[in-house]
């Protein structure tokens, strides 16, 4: 368990053939920057989400740099966010200048609390940007509705949420942008780093096109406004086109590891993830929680040889980087009480049904020792 925890390994060896397939098709090509496979990749990402535009970029964190940069967001703006997600979600709205600002997350799913969003909203307020996280929906109509009301615009953190529904709208599709993660572990992983930023208006499409390429409109030409070598690899790219096809299989195959860990964990002191209504949850991870968690996950690991990941330890607002942003330990109590407490059981579509039953097992084990 401790040897692949994210399940890359086992998914290789099932999908090997067409891993090394497409990374022939590539070198073969003669195009390895900017080439067909990205612009199919594109096509293929958008239509799967009923968009108009996709743009293929070298990274997440990039691809919500690009998105905010492409919508207008610069210094000084305010952009409101969560503490309870990935760094890069915070990163890169510092790295345009941009500030965030913290609401706090629902303690059942741990996803924004928008209803706490109005209240952070000042004259400053330029963007709101929900963080899907975990592999399910924040709450968009009240969001949207408040995006109106205020002129504000909407960036959609889909990093964890590939696939995922809303009210059966796609992850991605509900907001003025989207920014996508295609790091290993993702639910659309690709075998290195990767991005891609959606959305439905042509002008931000172009404007995220010329800052991916260094600000020029091409290549190697006039700079209009300076951007960035933020390229998604073709390599990456021709992969990503084949595992887009499986995705729809991959959620199901997490839904069904997800569903075999509520049944078994019903009526213990383990808190199982709660589904937010309208939504259909990917499980990108399988976030627990438990009021002793860190006995547990030493005592899995001493007991059991199981290493589980905490998704997040330490909120962002918490951590000496953004100090400067003024937030106290105190400032988002749900935020930081919910980080003490959970963690991440073991979640891949590759995970088999006796390697879960081990996990299970060990879990019991260790819970009925506390």
């Amino acid at each position: 368990m401790t040897q692949h925890v994210w399940g890359y390994l086992p998914e290789y060896d099932e999908e090997r053939a067409d891993i090394l397939d497409a990374v022939d098709t590539v070198f073969s090509s003669g195009q390895l920057v900017l080439g067909k496979s990205v612009s199919a990749f594109e096509r293929e990402f958008a239509d799967y989400h009923g968009l108009g535009h996709c743009v293929g970029v070298d990274n997440g964190t990039n691809a919500i740099v690009l998105g905010l940069r492409a919508l207008g967001i610069g210094p000084g703006d305010e952009v409101i966010t969560v503490s309870n997600t990935a760094a890069p979600t915070v990163i890169a709205i510092d790295l345009v200048g941009a500030v965030p600002v913290f609401v706090d997350i629902d303690p059942d799913t741990y996803l924004m609390d928008v209803d706490q969003v109005a209240g952070a909203i000042t004259e400053r307020t330029r963007c709101l940007l929900p963080v899907h996280l975990y592999g399910q929906c924040v709450d968009m109509a009240p969001l949207r509705a408040l995006a109106e009301e205020h002129g504000l615009l909407v960036l959609e953190d889909c990093a964890q949420a590939h696939g995922a529904r809303h009210h059966g709208a796609l992850a991605g599709t509900m907001g003025n942008a989207a920014a996508f993660s295609f790091y290993p572990t993702k639910v659309l992983g690709a075998y290195g780093d990767g991005g891609a930023t959606v959305t439905d208006d042509p002008e931000v499409d172009a404007r995220l096109r010329r800052l991916r390429f260094y600000g020029m409109e091409d290549r190697y030409y006039v700079v209009e406004t300076p951007g960035h070598n933020s390229r998604l690899d073709e390599v990456q790219a021709e992969i990503l086109r084949r595992k887009l096809t499986r995705l729809d299989a991959y959620t199901a195959r997490r839904k069904a590891i997800a569903d075999r860990y509520e049944e078994a964990f019903k009526g213990t002191d383990l808190i199982t993830p709660k589904t937010a209504p309208g939504n259909e949850h990917v499980y990108y991870v399988y976030v627990v929680r438990h009021p002793l968690r860190d006995k547990v996950i030493e005592e899995l690991k001493a007991r059991h040889d199981i290493a589980l990941n905490i998704s997040y330890p330490w909120p962002v607002h918490t951590q000496s980087g953004f100090a400067h942003l003024g937030y106290g330990p105190d400032a988002l109590p749900v935020t930081t009480r919910v980080a003490d407490e959970i963690f991440s059981l073991p979640m891949y579509p590759s995970l088999s049904d006796e390697e879960q039953e081990r996990v299970i097992d060990a879990l019991f084990d260790v819970m009925g020792r506390l």
